[in-house]
């Protein structure tokens, strides 16, 4: 896009709204940049700089005004027509091998802006984008019944190299298994007493399935059971000695943050959720916008919360710091109360570890 500087200064003076999304300009002296309507006090020209898009103002290294949330408005109507417009192309033609190349010729745009707008407004990449659609309808085709063999060619994967290559990390296991409800899938589990109540915890030879949270063990069985009933579950209190150690030491606040590998079924959009869950900070807070637009996607809240009410492995993937934007606690699965004794403990415990960091060394001799 040309940059029209004399005009986007006349825009910003006049707070006009016209041009919100069209760029933003950022203040040197305070490090924030902001929307053309922004309400606060005008800057001094020489402290202005303007950008096309909001990635170039945070690649520069400035961030979003919180008074006019420029993030919400970083993208036009033509933006996101044309991300439908490739959404629908690219559902009409799964069965082929689509290319960035192949899909900006036919949308009249280069490749790399093609990329970037997508990316921007869905949160994935067009090639992310065709494979969670290829995995939505091999998986529609198994639950009706279909083969794996008729299944992977009807939902446009070329090979079941390709096909297998990609299940794990949408499955949690193989498509046979999927198909077959978790038959032959081998879960062992525990519970155990923890400040929480009663806590379940169940794992794959790959990693973590299952983390919940209840008064009755019966109720966090019957948990675990509807979740995979074809698999063959077995308690097994000594093999999983070790990862509930690491969770009961978290829980009493001996340590900030769990780095267990799990094993979970997840969409792509709820995998980059979970992953930016996981990288916020003991004792700290994220509201479900700021997940949102963390994203690339301010739009996604909604979305964002079915992620977090989704998660089936409390505490290792720490959906509890997510908050409501006015500071309210909003849902938790495993009940409020639980909720505010988590974010409570795990604020004392940073806090802990931040004074004894703080303490003076003795000079040692």
């Amino acid at each position: 896009m040309l940059m029209n500087e004399a005009s986007f200064w006349q825009a910003v003076l006049a707070r006009d709204r016209a041009f919100d999304g069209r760029f933003v300009f950022a203040v040197r002296s305070t490090g924030i940049y902001c929307r053309p309507s922004c309400p606060a006090r005008r800057p001094r020209r020489e402290q202005v700089l303007f950008f096309p898009l909001i990635e170039a103002a945070e690649q520069a290294g400035f961030r979003p005004c919180r008074r006019c949330r420029p993030a919400e408005y970083g993208y036009t109507n033509e933006q996101m027509d044309l991300t439908q417009q490739a959404c629908d192309f690219i559902e009409a033609h799964l069965e082929e091998d689509l290319t960035l190349a192949t899909l900006g010729a036919q949308l009249h745009i280069s490749p790399f802006h093609l990329q970037r707008s997508f990316k921007r407004i869905l949160g994935i990449t067009p090639r992310q984008y065709a494979e969670t659609r290829r995995m939505g309808q091999f998986k529609t085709r198994l639950k009706e019944g279909g083969t794996v063999t008729s299944a992977m060619y009807e939902a446009g994967f070329r090979s079941s190299s390709r096909l297998y290559e990609r299940a794990p990390a949408h499955l949690g296991m193989t498509p046979t298994t999927y198909r077959k409800g978790g038959q032959g899938m081998s879960i062992t589990y525990t519970i155990v007493d923890c400040p929480l109540g009663r806590l379940l915890v169940a794992a794959t030879e790959r990693g973590i399935c299952a983390v919940s949270l209840g008064a009755s063990d019966a109720t966090l069985e019957g948990f675990l059971q509807h979740e995979y009933p074809a698999a063959q579950i077995q308690r097994d209190d000594a093999g999983l000695q070790g990862t509930i150690n690491a969770i009961l030491t978290y829980l009493n606040g001996h340590q900030l943050n769990l780095n267990l590998p799990i094993d979970v079924q997840a969409t792509a959009f709820q995998r980059q959720v979970w992953e930016t869950l996981r990288a916020i900070p003991s004792g700290s807070t994220r509201s479900y916008s700021e997940i949102a637009q963390a994203l690339g996607n301010p739009k996604a809240t909604r979305a964002v919360a079915r992620a977090c009410a989704t998660n089936p492995v409390a505490l290792v993937i720490p959906c509890h710091r997510v908050v409501r934007e006015d500071g309210e606690l909003g849902g938790y699965r495993w009940g409020i109360e639980r909720k505010q004794q988590l974010l409570n403990q795990e604020k004392a415990a940073a806090q802990a570890l931040k004074a004894e960091n703080s303490e003076p060394v003795a000079e040692r001799i």
